[in-house]
């Protein structure tokens, strides 16, 4: 067997696997090894699923002896976010509420991959129940960027980003409401792809705001990211939001390149704030696509600067509702002293939840209570049809947006910004969940200390094959 080192794809893997060059509980040995070697610093894992993930290999190197016609990804190890439950495995939100939660049921995509026999390495970090932009809201402690310990991986899905950009998995899923798997792809050099509203089910991804999250994927190449779309994108009957629609493979048309594509340039993304060095590497990205054959179109997204407050109230008030099942009755965490229901509600929620999480609930039960929802919440869903308007708009003009995915590249951990300043950090990706659009994020160059950047690519609805034709394009260029 050949060492596996971190730079190999899902892709080199499967082609691996196949040819018998190396065995799949080989390789699950090689990713858990180098999890426990880096990971006591690194802390993206939760939990580590060593014995399930050896079990599964062997099931797959069993009826690879047998059978040559097995799934794509049968084998290839990956890791999950852990607000996605795995039956009979901890699920924890990164929550004190639900530090010893154990579903008895697994999530779509947990079931899915199972089915496929790819081996679960374990559950990764994030901020409690996704909601924050750095991991630093996990009960867990922070996830480290890969690039410099001292930065932030971003979040809340940077336990999945850092994991695949430091080699402990090959793949990663985690969820995106606003960013979260964007905008720690960025500031960990992984590619993060948030599909289309509906493409894949969230079946036992637990709840944040369910208008707007995404179970996403994270990978170190974009035909990768194409590859496992693939297997991840088919019906749930049991999700009445998935989209019941024909089987596609995405990595078809991956090689066609962008030769006569239009791509949306949106002047709002290249203001104030944005810094210097993601400017100038962005900027770079669409010269070379130019270069290509494709063609640059200024395009305007006047609502820009309404979608992050939009998002901040319909997600909170989503979240007030979603939390509200979370009450120390029937499951997680239950406060010891109480001396009735009422004192038992209050006692199990302010001991269960973090700082963030608490904040997101009284903001959203405040925008949904009487005298409040007509003047934010009502007002808020109004932005975010305005913004499906503009967005149906542009798409007669171009094919697809291009955007910086972050203003900055991975800022200091424990820098104690503002809840403010760090909810602008999601000013450019909250968009496109508003209107439900495929979004993905790659990268595209370095700043001077070494920090990834990452641009983001924005498609029509259900369009996520010129999302990766186009993101492939600039990956070949680049060669990040």
């Amino acid at each position: 067997m050949r060492f596996i080192d971190k730079s190999m794809s899902v892709s080199e893997l499967i082609k691996g696997l196949n040819s018998k060059e190396f065995s799949s509980v080989e390789i699950t040995k090689e990713y858990l090894t180098k999890i426990r070697e880096i990971d006591k610093d690194l802390n993206a894992f939760i939990t580590v699923t060593e014995e399930t993930a050896l079990k599964t290999a062997e099931q797959s190197d069993k009826s690879r002896n047998t059978n040559n016609d097995l799934p794509k990804l049968s084998g290839v190890p990956f890791g999950i976010k852990d607000n996605i439950c795995t039956k009979e495995i901890k699920t924890t939100c990164a929550s004190a509420f639900l530090q010893d939660f154990i579903p008895s049921y697994d999530a779509f995509v947990s079931e899915t991959l199972k089915n496929l026999n790819a081996p679960l390495l374990g559950k990764l970090n994030l901020d409690e129940f996704g909601m924050g932009s750095t991991t630093e809201n996990s009960f867990f402690g922070a996830t480290k960027n890969p690039y410099d310990y001292s930065k932030t991986a971003g979040g809340s899905s940077g336990g999945s980003a850092a994991a695949v950009a430091s080699g402990e998995v090959p793949f990663a899923l985690g969820s995106d409401t606003g960013g979260s798997v964007r905008q720690p792809a960025a500031f960990c050099g992984v590619v993060g792809m948030k599909p289309t509203y509906g493409r894949i089910s969230r079946n036992g991804l637990i709840a944040f705001a369910s208008s707007l999250d995404h179970i996403g994927i994270l990978s170190k190449t974009v035909y990768d990211n194409a590859l496992i779309l693939s297997e991840l994108a088919t019906h749930d009957k049991n999700d009445a939001t998935c989209l019941n629609l024909p089987k596609e493979n995405f990595t078809e048309t991956i090689f066609e390149g962008v030769k006569g594509l239009k791509i949306g340039i949106p002047k709002e993304f290249f203001g104030e704030g944005l810094d210097s060095e993601i400017r100038e590497s962005v900027i770079l990205a669409t010269k070379v696509l130019e270069e290509a054959g494709a063609e640059l179109v200024e395009i305007s997204i006047p609502h820009l600067n309404n979608a992050i407050h939009a998002y901040y109230i319909i997600s909170s008030a989503e979240a007030s509702s979603n939390l509200a099942r979370f009450d120390g009755i029937r499951f997680g965490k239950r406060a010891e002293k109480f001396s009735d229901i009422t004192e038992l509600y209050k006692n199990s929620r302010s001991e269960g939840f973090g700082k963030e999480v608490k904040r997101r609930i009284m903001t959203g039960t405040y925008v949904l209570s009487e005298g409040q929802k007509d003047k934010y919440y009502e007002k808020a869903l109004k932005v975010c049809e305005n913004i499906k308007c503009e967005f149906e708009s542009i798409f007669t003009k171009a094919d697809i947006i291009l955007t910086p995915t972050t203003p900055t590249a991975a800022f200091d951990l424990n820098k104690k910004n503002s809840p403010v300043q760090m909810y602008l950090n999601d000013i450019f990706t909250v968009p496109a969940n508003l209107a439900g659009l495929p979004a993905i994020s790659v990268p595209c160059g370095k700043t001077q200390k070494g920090l990834p950047i990452g641009v983001q690519f924005i498609g029509k609805k259900l369009d996520e094959k010129t999302l990766y034709k186009t993101a492939f394009s600039l990956e070949q260029e680049i060669k990040f």
